[in-house]
């Protein structure tokens, strides 16, 4: 296919850039992407999918503790790292050859290589030593760690990025994580409940710096400053999270290819889940930010804090909490926050409630599921 015959070119073949070139192919567009190395990015390869497995894992690591108290007698347990790894890894590359087939079947057009813009007149990309050129061009290429050098932190050589996490042939005895996101807590937690002695590194100065890592600015519909050229996902550095990048491709392809001239991502009240021990979801404002936003007087808090059903019988104790965020007189509810077993999977449904607007009466209304740690959301007092 002549370069010239593109109408969108994709740099990157992540989940944001996967996703706006799939549903611009299907709205009959015609697409190449550009990517170097395997298909999924950072979810598929390095980050969501096989740091999932391994917290699967963790959490099998969690119950093996518990098995006594529910009865079962067990001799020792011996966990072999090798195995899971092979298998994960074995999975990651399915998934691989499912996206290589799925965007093949859609007749994108895949550009082995580092795409590069060049400084023709019109928008154009250089893979290769061959340029390309098309109306449009996505940039989703995602983001890269920011690795310290051994001035800044003496030894940082020696250390990895969380990538190098899934090449570990065996269970580092001892490990130390640096940092306090999602990724560093955790992959703490995932080699702290497999029995690496861990620790995690964390610095008290000012949870935000000034961006100088070059994100691409882009407006509220994923434009550029340049016209014809867009950009989603991490490198954008908003809500670095896969479901993002994927919403907000799809949305752009709609927006160029269909004549949705309205469509964007709105990045409001966007749920999600650090997988720690036990997991966090949270959508919406903190108690913090909505007093900031709608004054002290006019937020109202509920909270609960309790043990869950599943630890009624076990030695080993871990507490549920969870907070709503309230607003008005009629208790909009503009945050959720919690933490405890089962909290990963219970946020999705609240979650679209909140975005729908809902009141703390609405929760009220709502018949309890009993026994499940879901019914203390609706019978918060």
């Amino acid at each position: 296919m002549a370069a010239a015959a593109y109408e969108l070119l994709v740099l990157g073949g992540g989940s944001g850039g996967l996703a706006g070139a799939r549903r611009a192919a299907e709205l009959g567009a015609r697409v190449a992407l550009v990517e170097p190395q395997r298909l999924g990015g950072t979810c598929v390869n390095v980050g969501c999918v096989p740091k999932k497995v391994m917290w699967n894992t963790a959490v099998h690591a969690e119950f093996v503790h518990d098995h006594a108290d529910y009865g079962f007698e067990t001799a020792g347990v011996k966990f072999n790292w090798r195995t899971i790894k092979e298998k994960r890894d074995a999975y990651v590359r399915r998934l691989n050859d499912i996206y290589e087939n799925n965007v093949k079947k859609a007749h994108i057009n895949i550009i082995r290589g580092y795409g590069k813009f060049t400084a023709d007149p019109e928008p154009t990309i250089e893979v290769n030593g061959k340029k390309y050129t098309a109306p449009h061009i996505l940039i989703a290429t995602g983001g890269r760690p920011a690795v310290p050098s051994d001035s800044e932190i003496p030894g940082a050589s020696l250390g990895m990025t969380s990538d190098g996490f899934f090449d570990l042939e065996e269970l580092p005895r001892r490990s130390v994580v640096v940092g306090a996101g999602y990724i560093a807590v955790e992959m703490v937690g995932i080699l702290s409940t497999l029995g690496s002695k861990s620790s995690l590194l964390i610095r008290h100065d000012k949870g935000v710096r000034m961006d100088t890592k070059g994100h691409v600015v882009v407006d509220e519909y994923q434009n550029t400053t340049r016209r014809g050229i867009y950009a989603v996902g991490d490198v954008c550095g908003r809500a670095l999270l896969t479901p993002v990048a994927i919403a907000a491709g799809r949305k752009l392809a709609h927006r160029l290819f269909e004549g949705r001239q309205d469509s964007r991502l709105d990045y409001e009240n966007i749920p999600t889940v650090v997988f720690s021990h036990p997991p966090i979801g949270t959508v919406g404002l903190t108690e913090e930010e909505a007093m900031a936003i709608h004054g002290k007087d006019k937020v109202k808090i509920y909270n609960t804090s309790f043990t869950p059903l599943y630890h009624a019988v076990t030695q080993r104790k871990v507490k549920c909490v969870m907070k709503l965020v309230c607003t008005g007189k009629e208790e909009k509810v503009v945050g959720l926050h919690m933490q405890g077993l089962g909290c990963d999977e219970m946020l999705q449904g609240f979650a679209v409630a909140i975005k729908m607007g809902a009141t703390k009466a609405d929760l009220d209304n709502t018949v309890a599921i009993h026994p499940t740690s879901a019914e203390e959301l609706v019978t918060l007092r």
